[in-house]
């Protein structure tokens, strides 16, 4: 089983986040943590948080075991450069390249534990106003206790001298 995960438009360049991940490649996960908590660069900060997404990713996601996983791919691609200029002598102008890139990680089990199938997570359905409105006119009803009589409309002022509160804004 393969899990995935990325970081992109990192702000910076691909050749020092490199030198990170050559270090924690094909690895088991709590050792490149381990490694990358001492590790003096820069990029080991934003390496092992993508490390911690992807065990996340398999623990949630595929209800794997976060002590049987390994790094199987690591890898740094250039991401967008943002173009720069810095004056220079004579009226000349130099550029300036603030690079960045994308990391991809691919994490997989050390042994095979035979689960290949998502988690299906189910949503909530979705609230309509409607019933919502409905459902407050009927709560009206039962409050005043008009079984018989229709709530008033909006913005129309009912036998007792009340409007009804449902989605009204104030006006003026």
């Amino acid at each position: 089983m393969e899990v995935k995960a990325s970081l992109k438009h990192l702000r910076m360049s691909p050749q020092k986040v490199r030198l990170v991940i050559d270090v924690v490649r094909t690895m088991p996960v709590d050792k490149a943590l381990a490694q990358l908590q001492f590790m003096n660069k820069l990029a080991a900060v934003s390496v092992a948080k993508l490390i911690k997404s992807g065990i996340a990713n398999a623990v949630n996601l595929y209800d794997l075991s976060a002590d049987n996983l390994y790094i199987k791919e690591i890898f740094a691609d250039a991401g967008v450069t943002l173009k720069r200029w810095a004056p220079r002598a004579q009226g000349r102008a130099t550029a300036i390249r603030k690079r960045a890139c994308h990391i991809n990680l691919v994490l997989a089990e050390i042994k095979d534990s035979g689960k290949h199938e998502k988690k299906v997570v189910k949503a909530e359905a979705p609230v309509k106003l409607e019933k919502l409105a409905k459902e407050g006119e009927t709560a009206l009803k039962s409050a005043t206790g008009d079984k018989d009589k229709k709530a008033p409309a909006k913005g129309e002022a009912g036998a007792k001298g009340f409007t009804s509160r449902t989605f009204r804004r104030k006006s003026g």
